[in-house]
């Protein structure tokens, strides 16, 4: 192998290797960060729960919440195998280049040593001397210098490449045992999941069981409770077209016309101010905090079938985020507060406009704003409630565009 085509194919499998690397890197980072975050959702699951227990739960309740517990740990188990499938192909690609190395290491000796070789054979002074006289000119004696000089530099950088590739060759064994041992511990986790799973599963089965024998009376509940969200929903959406109005009536930076004409708008006249707010928001699209500092989503945006008793649709506006007791809404983004409101059956609910877009916060049961504030990006405006009943703490969150419902997933970070 020549000099040039060994370092060329040298610097190749070294781009190759450190892209590889890196793209592993990364795909290990996202799954820890992944793995952590469901470890954090399942540890706060249970200390709600915990709360919970304080006070007797529905069958119907258990059973939701239970279901809920096994989607996070199913998402666990994926994660961590997904972690080991990693390990296992940067193992085979750390083999793949120890068997790589080693047969570089193999042809790099043998050339050093024929190199080793020749030159005992040339090595006295006399020899080099007479190879420079021998010259048929001053240029070809330059010539033969020089070459004799890259000749030194060659066998020096051949001994150093052996240095390097063997020290390579030991940092990927040494690499090799602490990769085994991460598996080892992964595949330990997983085993220790999979055995909580199944315990969880059997309860599930049985506390199906059980409502599976009274359905009928089950989805009746579950539809009357339906019936006062979507009375709540309507609440909502009836303040928010008044709020709307009567923010354009109040904007004293367009014409009475115009003042006239947006009042009968679902949408709003915006301020120059609002303008820029409004731009803002849009683009932390995916990016704004959580209305609370802590919570596990419980309900999800949109139409979709109940989680247990799945002959019965459910209709969402918004999320549900259960939450610790005494804790507190905080604004997602800074705006102003559009209004403070009691809702029939929903306790209190605060609505802060930022720009065409309004954000809701239902199910408080203490307001620290008043209608007409500025407030600023988590800011605390207001404590959620905690139901006597159930010791539950679920917060209502909702965004409009408008006066349309968005899916807050769409705007809040790993919603």
């Amino acid at each position: 192998m020549s000099q040039r085509n060994f370092l060329f194919s040298a610097v190749l499998i070294a781009f190759m290797s450190f892209g590889s690397l890196y793209s592993q890197s990364d795909e290990q980072k996202e799954l820890e960060a992944r793995k952590s975050r469901l470890q954090e959702e399942i540890q706060q699951f249970n200390t709600l729960l915990s709360q919970k227990r304080q006070e007797k739960t529905s069958v119907l309740e258990d059973v939701e919440d239970l279901d809920h517990k096994i989607k996070i740990r199913k998402e666990l188990i994926k994660v961590t195998n997904q972690q080991a499938s990693l390990i296992s192909r940067q193992i085979n690609n750390n083999i793949n280049k120890i068997s790589k190395l080693r047969d570089d290491l193999k042809e790099l000796k043998s050339d050093y040593a024929e190199m080793i070789r020749k030159s005992y054979k040339n090595k006295s002074q006399q020899s080099r001397l007479m190879f420079l006289l021998s010259s048929e000119d001053f240029f070809q004696a330059y010539k033969r210098l020089q070459y004799m000089k890259q000749y030194t530099n060659y066998r020096k950088e051949q001994a150093d490449e052996i240095q390097s590739k063997t020290k390579e060759l030991q940092d990927l064994n040494n690499g090799l045992v602490v990769q085994r041992e991460e598996k080892e511990t992964l595949i330990a986790e997983n085993k220790k999941e999979q055995t909580t799973l199944e315990r969880e599963l059997n309860s599930q089965k049985g506390l199906i069981a059980s409502i599976k024998e009274k359905e009928s009376e089950y989805a009746s509940q579950i539809r009357k409770k339906q019936s006062q969200a979507d009375e709540i929903d309507r609440q909502i959406d009836n303040l928010i077209r008044e709020a709307i109005a009567k923010a354009n009536a109040a904007n004293k930076e367009t014409t009475k016309e115009t003042r006239e004409s947006a009042t009968k708008s679902s949408n709003f006249a915006l301020t120059a101010e609002a303008k820029l707010v409004d731009t803002d928001f849009k683009a932390n699209k995916g990016k704004l905090p959580w209305p609370v500092e802590k919570g596990v989503l419980k309900m999800r945006y949109g139409k979709q079938p109940h989680p247990i008793v799945k002959s019965v649709t459910i209709q969402s506006n918004g999320v549900r985020i259960a939450t610790e007791a005494g804790s507190k809404a905080r604004a997602i983004y800074r705006g102003k507060v559009l209004a403070v409101q009691a809702i029939k059956g929903g306790n209190k609910a605060v609505l802060i406009q930022h720009g065409n877009y309004i954000s809701v916060y239902n199910n408080l049961g203490k307001v620290y704003v008043k209608e007409g504030d500025n407030v600023v990006t988590k800011q605390e405006i207001g404590e959620v409630f905690t139901s006597p009943s159930n010791n539950e703490t679920v917060l209502k969150f909702m965004i409009y565009d408008n006066n349309h419902t968005d899916n807050p997933a769409n705007w809040i970070y790993r919603m």
